[in-house]
């Protein structure tokens, strides 16, 4: 990755005092890693193995695929250059310890989606980046409030291998031009829209949500004939990164919320690598992003694996949501906020 690169430029020039070289230098690591991971996906070598299990699970108990593996790798390979402490990655049970006096932590998903490899569907991934605590536990630097993430954003694979990247002070894309190995900007500041109808959900678990979820896809799917009264679209892709660069560019509401399933307790999206990034990168963009009630960015992990309800997008269907959670009524019975003239329904 060139250092002239338009994303060096923007690194360079944002406020970051005290860690704006640092977290340049770190951000630029994982762009040359993602550089090659980029073409190593689309190689004929990786592809006749991409679906590939290898007979082994991540820290997190998932499958663990070749291409998790070789993709983290990569990024921890390209961070040992980086002024990073330590390393919080999917693919490893406990912190991984790089250099302990420098000033950044990184928690990353190297390769989100990886199952979507086997369907040509978009993959990615997904990093965030806190200040080092050193005299502290390794652990400590990653077990806090989400707001205090310095930067955050994801890779994703696709058609074009795009980032999304907030420093703190707005929410950039950036996507690779293959012929220089550079990531050349091409939408700053972007801002989440709000009036697209459209929202993403396995609706295949219906049975299984929690009653405010339940109510608010009932009203939605009513469309124009329903407390709504305007039709949505349903789209889902089953790949966090695809679903939320959707939700980026073109408005929307994102969940994957609890349910009452085995495991599915506090959903499954990792709240470190997954969500955290996520809220991060919605809250720079005017969007919003909550684990149904609270806020992503104001709960603390109580671990380094641990998992958690996301509804993320744009801000006044994730505070929709969050109504929906607060008032609730129990099943058959009537609430003034619920009729078709109430409070929420007439919205």
């Amino acid at each position: 990755m060139q250092r002239g690169s338009e994303l060096s430029v923007v690194l360079e020039s944002r406020p970051c005092p005290m860690l704006a070289k640092a977290v340049s230098e770190c951000i630029l690591a994982m762009a040359t890693a993602a550089e090659s991971l980029s073409a190593l996906l689309s190689s004929p070598a990786i592809l006749s193995k991409r679906g590939a299990s290898t007979g082994t699970a991540n820290a997190d108990g998932d499958d663990q695929k070749s291409t998790d593996v070789v993709a983290d790798q990569l990024f921890t390979k390209a961070l040992k250059n980086a002024p990073v402490a330590a390393i919080v990655s999917e693919e490893s049970d406990d912190p991984i310890i790089m250099w302990p006096n420098e000033p950044l932590v990184v928690a990353i998903d190297p390769l989100d989606g990886s199952s979507n490899l086997d369907v040509n569907a978009p993959v990615g991934t997904i990093f965030s980046i806190f200040p080092n605590l050193p005299n502290e536990a390794p652990t400590a630097s990653f077990l806090r409030l989400g707001r205090e993430q310095i930067a955050a954003g994801f890779f994703i694979y696709g058609t074009q291998t795009s980032l999304v990247l907030s420093v703190g002070d707005g929410t950039h894309i950036f996507t690779l031009d293959r012929e220089s190995k550079t990531f050349k900007l091409v939408d700053a500041d972007i801002t989440i829209p709000e009036a697209v109808a459209e929202y993403a959900i396995n609706a295949s678990n219906y049975r299984h949500w929690h009653e405010p979820v339940q109510s608010y896809i009932d009203d939605c799917i009513q469309g124009s004939e329903g407390p709504r009264e305007q039709n949505f679209n349903m789209r889902w892709i089953a790949s966090l990164v695809a679903d939320s660069f959707r939700i980026f560019t073109r408005g929307g509401v994102f969940l994957y919320p609890a349910d009452q399933r085995k495991g599915y307790e506090r959903g499954r999206l990792r709240h470190l690598y997954e969500a955290n990034p996520i809220a991060f990168l919605a809250h720079h963009a005017n969007g919003g992003a909550s684990d149904g009630t609270t806020p992503i960015l104001d709960l603390i992990p109580l671990s380094i694996h641990e998992r958690v309800p996301l509804v993320m997008g744009s801000l006044d269907k994730v505070e929709r949501v969050r109504a929906y959670h607060a008032n609730i009524s129990p099943k058959n019975q009537a609430s003034p906020l619920f009729t078709r003239r109430g409070l929420l329904r007439s919205q």
